[in-house]
């Protein structure tokens, strides 16, 4: 058997927020292991640039429009997949946003904001892409969340309880739809350099010199550093792995 568990060929698979930072990475290892990838997110003129990135790899891809807080947009995207292809097989839920506020200062809109970009939208393209999986015999759901899955900030209390949520709905969908073969498991990735953490360097101070003295890696990680994560979650390999949130931080949550 051997690598042929981590074979994704035949396979197709959406990535929300795909055209960039760890979307895109996630993609792209998709398809290196086979997978037709097909992109959703906002930005068209960003997801030429991803697609002209996978094409160059030789990896068949293509992109849908999709603004995750719309529960027809995400309904109509995974049809868009299914009609197209005739399956969909993985669905990754990357999607989202920070406000990166104290507490007392955020409104209810800036808090309805991340819970509806980086939750609920999750749990509603996951149930769009459900009965295409449960008639096909199965699939895989593999939700985003973070280290504030796990701490928490001081001005991070709506991404802290969307990324929170996000473990416990993966949970919840795992124990449920196991009955149909699909399992759904949450990546919590640590402190990796991207567009966001960029930000958050600027707006929080000593940030930086934080992460590298916690993190027994000794670095900050990389978005190429959640390809592997991704391939087994969404592969064979994975088959009997659900509900599991696994953490891909350098070791930053188990060091003091």
């Amino acid at each position: 058997m051997g690598l042929d568990l981590f074979d994704l060929s035949g396979r197709v698979a959406l990535v929300t927020g795909g055209n960039g930072g760890l979307g895109l990475a996630m993609a792209e290892a998709l398809g290196e292991a086979g997978a037709t990838v097909v992109l959703a997110a906002r930005n068209a003129e960003k997801a030429d640039a991803a697609l002209a990135r996978l094409a160059a790899s030789g990896i068949d891809s293509s992109f849908v429009a999709l603004d995750v807080s719309s529960t027809q947009g995400c309904g109509d995207a995974v049809a868009a997949v299914v009609r197209a292809h005739g399956r969909i097989d993985i669905l990754v839920n990357n999607a989202g946003m920070s406000i990166r506020k104290l507490p007392e200062e955020l409104t209810d809109d800036e808090w309805d904001e991340v819970l509806d970009v980086n939750l609920k939208s999750a749990f509603r393209c996951a149930r769009a892409a459900f009965p295409a999986m449960r008639d096909q015999g199965g699939g895989k759901i593999i939700n985003i969340g973070s280290m504030f899955s796990i701490f928490g900030g001081p001005k991070g209390a709506a991404y802290g309880a969307s990324k929170g949520g996000i473990t416990q709905l993966g949970r919840s969908l795992a124990v449920a739809w196991a009955p149909h073969n699909i399992q759904v498991n949450t990546i919590l990735p640590g402190w990796l350099d991207t567009e966001l953490t960029q930000a958050a360097r600027q707006q929080v101070a000593g940030l930086e010199a934080n992460v590298l003295a916690r993190t027994p890696a000794g670095r900050w990680g990389r978005p190429d550093d959640v390809k592997g994560i991704a391939v087994f979650l969404a592969s064979s390999a994975s088959d009997f792995i659900t509900g599991a949130a696994i953490p891909v931080d350098g070791g930053y949550s188990i060091s003091v």
